[in-house]
């Protein structure tokens, strides 16, 4: 009798420890289940270890995530990919605490970051806000990749996806890595997308990260982030005794010869291919965006209204205009709205792209007060521009699918 009692009274605590709504289960053994024999052959066949380093990449629109890792020869081949089963928001990045938008941008995750005992079956936080973000006044906490598939502003999997995710990085870490990236985009950064968006309140953000999406691109390998005059900069080495700060002035900084040359000779691709790109008649329809600070913060206060038990609208507030058609077809919701090619406040335009970057290293030079890039012969892959059209895995969803995603966006 006494031997029972004493081992309710270890069940009790172990689930208290584990906090509300967690079970045993979520104490830890989740957390060490390995990867399928078949994605562990994938990597043998690919050359790569269990324990090398990896990095992930995050696509809104296309709604997946990939997985990254490296090599015996230095450079990342994908792994595998997961459809995301829920994220939140709209395109376009975070702006402040309750704007339920899902990350942009680059991030690191450390050891520290990964949660074993997520109420959310297994988390880890993508590092939100990061040193661009907090340079920009963004706010928010607790951004993460977890199960569950529910979302208010995370990228949600579904619990045997994330357990594979984590998987990955647990091995990574206790194969040496200090902290892998996440890069989080949009959608694909080809020359179609990149077209169709044109106009975009968000669009010289996109640039932005285009940047750094390209770098990966010609080399395979994470590019080096920095932010300095509130942007973000890539694979910059700044001079001796320079720092990159993330407010101030970008102090001189050099690349390596070869990145530049390649970069240089891939942007002249992409632009014969944007070219023809904008000539297309026929684009696919644009995903909605957020416009801006002051859409956020209408859905913040939304949020915050929401979660005191006022009465507000079933689906977050917008700016976007929204057309109103003669006869409607019987399958049209709400979700249908349409969005301005630019904002029709000023204002909106001009808080989205405080700390736009170069997008070209020719330009840079170019800048007026803009830092002296100089040049560092270093060895890089040349660039494969066949990726500027897409690839058969950014083709177009089917219909029904696209609408299902679309319904998702806010969460729950």
């Amino acid at each position: 009798m006494k031997s029972r009692i004493a081992s309710a009274t270890v069940l009790a605590a172990a689930l208290f420890l584990a906090g509300c709504g967690e079970t045993l289960e979520d104490i830890a053994p989740k957390a060490e289940r390995q990867l399928p024999a078949h994605i562990v052959q994938t990597m043998k066949a690919k050359g790569m270890s269990k324990g090398s380093p990896i990095m992930m990449r995050i696509f809104k629109e296309e709604g997946v995530l990939e997985v990254w890792k490296q090599k015996h020869n230095g450079r990342y081949e994908k792994v595998t990919s997961y459809d995301i089963c829920k994220w939140s928001g709209k395109l376009g990045p975070k702006y402040t605490e309750g704007d339920r938008q899902a990350p942009e941008g680059f991030y690191r995750v450390g050891p520290a970051q990964m949660n074993p005992k997520s109420s959310y079956h297994l988390a880890f936080n993508i590092g939100f806000p990061n040193n661009y973000d907090r340079a920009n006044g963004r706010s928010g906490q607790h951004l993460m990749v977890h199960g569950a598939c529910s979302s208010a502003g995370c990228y949600s999997m579904t619990d045997k996806q994330v357990e594979e995710i984590y998987a990955f990085a647990r091995d990574a870490f206790r194969g040496g890595q200090q902290a892998f990236q996440v890069q989080a985009f949009p959608f694909r950064m080809t020359a179609e997308n990149m077209a169709r968006y044109e106009g975009d309140p968000n669009y010289d953000y996109w640039k932005m990260l285009k940047e750094g999406y390209d770098h990966f691109e010609i080399t395979r390998q994470p590019p080096k982030v920095d932010v300095c005059e509130r942007r973000y900069v890539f694979n910059r080495v700044p001079a001796e005794g320079a720092v990159f700060s993330p407010t101030e002035m970008c102090p001189p900084s050099r690349q390596p010869e070869s990145l530049v040359t390649a970069y240089q000779s891939y942007q002249k691709e992409f632009a014969v291919a944007f070219a023809e790109a904008k000539k297309k008649r026929s684009k696919p329809e644009r995903k909605p965006s957020i416009l801006g600070q002051k859409e956020a913060v209408l859905v913040a206060d939304w949020s915050k209204r929401r979660a005191r038990g006022e009465r507000v609208s079933a689906e977050p507030p917008s700016l976007a205009p929204v057309a109103v058609a003669a006869a409607a077809p019987p399958q049209s919701t709400p979700v249908t709205a349409f969005r301005a090619e630019t904002a029709s406040d000023p204002a909106v335009g001009a808080q989205q792209t405080a700390g736009t970057s170069q997008t070209t290293v020719s330009d840079a030079r170019s800048q007026v007060g803009a830092p002296q890039v100089q040049a560092e012969a270093l060895p890089v892959p040349t660039p494969n521009p066949s990726r500027f059209g897409g690839s058969a895995e950014s083709a177009a969803e089917p219909a029904a699918s696209r609408l299902s995603r679309i319904w998702n966006l806010f969460g729950n």
